[in-house]
């Protein structure tokens, strides 16, 4: 299968290796995976924060970009850039009249995957060879939990991993208090939902907390680094793409 990487704005900016644990994984499988070079932030941000007029031109440059290649499915490493993918952009498209760009902005939509939709629903695969000798608590998002309901694919990925001790979060479905902008407009709302979510990680015992959305990881993450609790961080695909081989070093 040919497969499009939709990396997204934080994998581009600060997280390349999500981005390119996703191509090694899918490759890894058997599939081909191609990059539109064309593509920059989705838009979600805009709209999230009630600009819809200014993510106009972004939905627009998002389905061109996409459309210029030719592929089977796109997947991100992101349950919130894949909601607004299918969620916001024909919405937007339409409001300001353009039908023609909703309409291919449906299609897009309906051919993009996270990334344990695209394993488990599209690719029908549970175990992907994975090796990562390490005690893991997840922590599944809002987006992808609520926008998408992937329920529990990323779980049974997780379950299949070689060497891994999966540990149950408590209250696993509570939101980390990210929420993009959410987090800088009700900051002190934010920390009090991020200790709650700290707090339970920290209850587990796990030495990595692990997500679909690096945006997540990167709120978690950095409270628990300012609490120098030596648990780490890591998404999703890092951990499906980690083998045997470089299982201790990942």
């Amino acid at each position: 299968m040919k497969i499009a990487l939709f990396a997204t704005c934080l994998a581009d900016a600060l997280f390349p290796d999500c981005a390119t644990a996703t191509v090694r994984l899918l490759e890894r499988l058997g599939h081909q995976v191609v990059f539109p070079p064309k593509q920059t932030c989705c838009g979600q941000m805009h709209v999230n924060t009630g600009y819809q007029a200014e993510a106009l031109p972004l939905v627009r440059h998002h389905v061109e970009a996409f459309a210029s290649e030719s592929w089977d499915v796109a997947v991100a490493p992101s349950g919130s850039c894949v909601g607004s993918v299918r969620h916001q952009h024909a919405m937007v498209a339409r409001r300001y009249g353009d039908e023609s760009l909703a309409s291919r902005a449906e299609d897009l939509a309906a051919r993009t995957y996270e990334l344990s939709e695209l394993l488990v629903d599209v690719l029908g695969v549970t175990d992907v060879g994975a090796y990562y000798p390490h005690r893991v608590t997840y922590h599944p998002t809002c987006h992808s939990l609520r926008m998408l309901r992937v329920g529990d694919k990323p779980l049974q990925l997780l379950r299949a991993v070689r060497g891994m001790t999966l540990i149950e979060l408590p209250a696993a479905d509570s939101c980390c208090g990210f929420g993009g902008t959410f987090a800088l407009k009700n900051s002190d709302t934010s920390t009090a939902m991020l200790a709650d979510k700290m707090g339970n990680v920290l209850r587990t015992g796990a030495e990595v907390c692990s997500a679909g959305d690096s945006s997540c990881l990167m709120h978690i993450g950095g409270g628990l680094s300012r609490l120098r609790s030596g648990v780490r961080t890591v998404h999703l695909a890092e951990i499906l793409a980690s083998t045997e081989k470089i299982g201790s070093n990942a």
